[in-house]
């Protein structure tokens, strides 16, 4: 019985790499690869599949696969609260990538029940080194391009908009501070959204300024001024330590429907510290990811500088991408879905990434890369075939 299965299934990828799917190699070129394995791991499709190219934003997957390993989907990362002899608080952070407003303004409310009065608000943003370059990473106004901390809230952007000739915060549950006002009135535009930068430690100043305005409206009002410190462990007292209400399992979720640069390498630099100790550094998080994947998953054609895929000097095989697959098919209820697919996307400028699972007529999944390195060229369409040729 164990027999006739194998020789059933052996001439279904005969039938698919004879037809519909090979067909689809017509569309690789010699700058592209795609690697498609059956259920049981044996190739239906190949084409280029060792040539080392770039992935975007697929790289997503490792770096959320290694993250789950050292961390566990249960982790959350953290935020402390200190006071001082002089009354002044001191927050430092662990680098929470989801320190949203409405975070910010529900610590604010447990402050205020720990404590009476501040004078200055310190910062303390020494768990990750700076300045923190991103390979990738530009100056640009887009909030793929905002730059990581130990201390951030909002993604480290800002989103405004003009009514009656006079700049307002586009979002409800967010003010716009005098702080950032100066850089939207710099922008010239009636609507958008600027990327605040590490230039005079303007990402960790605008947290505080977030911080001391969400405790006025609690009813503490900061006496003193909002500036860089560190927390001094011995002699501050700890009064809260927050624990984001997101678990890594959702941050991943999240970070990989809508490809967020910013959160990918929060969670890829957490990753480096837990294996080789605080400060964190983008090195630390590389070298994490990367050791697990030669070792662990055997790659053999990788090279990585960052963990998101924004950086264009990022390379790996289709067939390195499918044993990263292979890897994350537990945690594949993470990635999008629609129809039959689970997949991630991937998209640079001339480049165009999708990897992910496809369920058979059977149920069983099929797991596929597609990489296309030609400018012009997309997945789409491929994946349409794809996903016609396994019905």
């Amino acid at each position: 019985m164990l027999i006739w299965l194998l020789t059933f299934n052996l001439l279904v990828s005969e039938t698919f790499a004879a037809g519909e799917l090979g067909a689809i190699r017509t569309f690789i070129g010699k700058n592209d690869s795609i690697f498609v394995a059956d259920p049981i791991g044996r190739v239906v499709l190949s084409a280029n599949a060792d040539e080392p190219l770039i992935p975007a934003s697929t790289l997503k997957i490792l770096t959320s696969l290694v993250a789950i390993h050292y961390l566990g989907l249960d982790y959350h990362f953290a935020t402390e609260f200190y006071v001082d002899r002089g009354d002044n608080l001191k927050i430092k952070g662990y680098g929470d990538p989801l320190l949203v407003s409405e975070v910010v303004s529900g610590i604010a409310r447990e402050l205020v029940s720990r404590a009476n009065r501040f004078h200055n608000i310190i910062l303390d943003d020494s768990y990750f080194v700076q300045p923190l370059e991103i390979p990738g990473v530009s100056n640009s106004s887009e909030p793929y391009d905002a730059p990581n901390g130990a201390l951030c809230v909002n993604f480290n952007t800002i989103n405004f908009k003009k009514e009656n000739g006079i700049y307002i915060s586009a979002e409800p549950q967010t003010p716009l501070l005098p702080f950032a006002l100066k850089r939207v009135q710099q922008s010239n535009l009636n609507r958008g959204r600027i990327v605040l930068s590490h230039n005079e430690n303007e990402c960790t100043l605008y947290a505080g300024h977030l911080f001391k305005y969400f405790l006025r409206l609690e009813g503490i009002n900061p006496s003193g001024k909002v500036t860089i410190g560190t927390v001094q462990e011995d002699i501050d007292r700890l009064i809260y330590r927050y624990y984001s209400r997101f678990s890594l399992e959702e941050i991943i979720t999240k970070l990989l429907e809508h490809s967020n640069n910013f959160t990918t390498n929060q969670v890829l630099i957490a990753t480096g510290i837990d294996v080789y100790g605080p400060p964190g550094t983008l090195s630390k998080g590389v070298r994490a990811v990367t050791a697990y994947a030669k070792e662990i998953l055997q790659l053999e054609s990788i090279y990585m500088t960052e963990g998101s895929g924004i950086s264009r000097a990022n390379r790996i095989s289709a067939r390195d991408l499918y044993k990263i697959l292979d890897g994350f098919a537990p945690y594949r209820y993470l990635l999008r879905h629609e129809g039959r697919e689970y997949y991630k996307t991937g998209t640079l400028y001339g480049i165009s990434t999708r990897a992910g699972y496809i369920e058979g007529a059977d149920g069983k999944l099929y797991h596929f890369v597609i990489m296309i390195n030609t400018p012009g060229k997309s997945t789409n369409d491929i994946a349409k075939k794809l996903l016609k040729a396994l019905e």
